[in-house]
């Protein structure tokens, strides 16, 4: 009677800071728009979190007593654990490239509104729920070169069989090139498509995902699927079959 079919189940978030009064308001202000909160103040608590909950992303803090959240943010983007949305107060642009780097979904400098901060997480959410298969034409198996791409399962398989693992964003970013193969792509066609346009991204994001997602798929075959073409953007060279 009351159920309503598109609702989905509340998103569980863990918020990873050593500011206790931070840390509450943002805990209170999402769990006021819909998410499922956990809290924690550092990597050891984090883990505590991470087994007790199936936490859908992660607010994380780069300044944490004992392992810091960069080096967190790579640890668990080798192991294809939870989104991660960074915020920290060195919010220039090299550092938010290097959490880019090392595999966050977004970076937000501190300080920062909690309605950017919410902003932001629904962005981050709403391109893995595309990926994901959301929408009924993303829920395909793609080929290329011996990769096997399935979109609804959010896993790229490698020529030889292994999964290789992708970040929220890289995939993404190779789900656009698989629409459009054969295409060069500028920054600001790849950021709309890949990231939203609601999203608040600069183009050296592009960049650094690329060269990660490149580095992925070089490690597997000889020669190069995404070519560089200065001052236009990039190219998916690869003949591309969908299932």
């Amino acid at each position: 009677m009351n159920s309503q079919p598109n609702a989905l189940p509340a998103r569980h978030i863990l918020v990873v800071d050593d500011d206790g009064e931070l840390r509450e308001q943002v805990v209170g202000y999402l769990t006021e728009h819909g998410y499922q909160l956990h809290a924690a103040k550092d990597a050891v608590s984090m883990e505590q979190a991470l087994a007790a909950a199936p936490i859908d992303l992660i607010v994380l803090d780069v300044m944490l007593p004992g392992e810091d959240g960069l080096s967190i943010c790579r640890r668990l983007s080798e192991t294809g654990g939870p989104a991660i949305v960074m915020v920290s107060a060195m919010g220039d642009e090299v550092d938010r490239v290097l959490g880019l780097e090392l595999g966050a979904d977004d970076y937000l400098p501190k300080p920062c509104s909690p309605r950017e901060l919410l902003a932001r997480v629904r962005a981050v959410f709403r391109r893995l729920d595309e990926v994901r298969g959301g929408a009924p034409r993303r829920g395909k198996t793609y080929h290329f070169q011996g990769f096997v791409v399935d979109t609804l399962r959010r896993q790229l398989r490698a020529p030889n069989g292994p999964t290789i693992l992708l970040t929220g964003g890289e995939f993404s970013l190779l789900s656009v090139f698989l629409e459009n193969p054969q295409r060069i792509l500028s920054r600001d066609q790849l950021l709309e498509q890949a990231r939203g346009s609601q999203t608040e991204v600069f183009d050296r994001a592009v960049d650094v995902q690329i060269s990660r997602l490149r580095r992925k798929l070089h490690a597997c075959v000889e020669g190069e699927i995404i070519k560089t073409y200065r001052g236009a953007g990039y190219l998916f060279d690869a003949k591309v079959t969908r299932a």
